[in-house]
């Protein structure tokens, strides 16, 4: 065995694919790229997900209490980093990226169209921001893009590098005590 620096532990235990989040505030719509990000129950859907005062999209969400998290293929990665390096307090990452926003049913932050799916979310705990970055969303509404031919997402390997989902092991048949989790 060989060690690796504890600031890279994350690189293996990397929670699940790259994400966009959208905000809508003061008028404006925004994304930003996340990859630290976990679910945290099944009822009522509930999701962990790290954003810091470091972002522009930090008061947004503090304020709205609401966003959109969108999952997009791979064949939007490029775009998934570029939108990652540049601050929605700058540009309208909407138009330079050439995404198209889409009204929400639940929340005013918008999805994106060319995204696999999208989760609106509501805030339903803070208490872990100011320490953190955490705050925990409840989904209030999914829905899915299955017209999409790339349906691969991608995860952040800490790195600048990404693995792609491809190969589904399918082991339903094992999982004799979570019967009710199979779809």
């Amino acid at each position: 065995m060989k060690n690796l620096a504890l600031s890279k532990t994350h690189r293996l235990i990397e929670p699940g694919p790259v994400l966009w989040v959208t905000t809508f505030h003061k008028g404006r719509a925004n994304i930003m790229t996340i990859g630290f990000h976990m679910m945290v129950q099944h009822d009522p859907p509930l999701i962990g997900c790290i954003i810091g005062p470091w972002d522009h999209s930090y008061e947004a969400l503090r304020k709205t209490r609401e966003c959109v998290l969108a999952v997009p293929g791979v064949d939007l990665a490029k775009k998934v980093v570029d939108i990652g390096n540049c601050s929605g307090a700058d540009i309208d990452k909407f138009e330079a990226f050439g995404l198209t926003p889409v009204p929400a049913k639940k929340v005013a932050a918008p999805l994106i169209d060319e995204c696999l799916a999208n989760v609106e979310c509501k805030v339903v705990d803070t208490s872990m921001v100011n320490k953190y970055g955490l705050f925990i969303l409840e989904a209030v509404r999914t829905t899915l893009n299955p017209a999409r031919k790339e349906q691969r997402t991608f995860h952040h390997k800490g790195d600048g590098t990404f693995t792609v989902d491809g190969l589904t092991l399918n082991l339903q048949e094992r999982m004799t005590k979570w019967k009710q989790f199979q779809d």
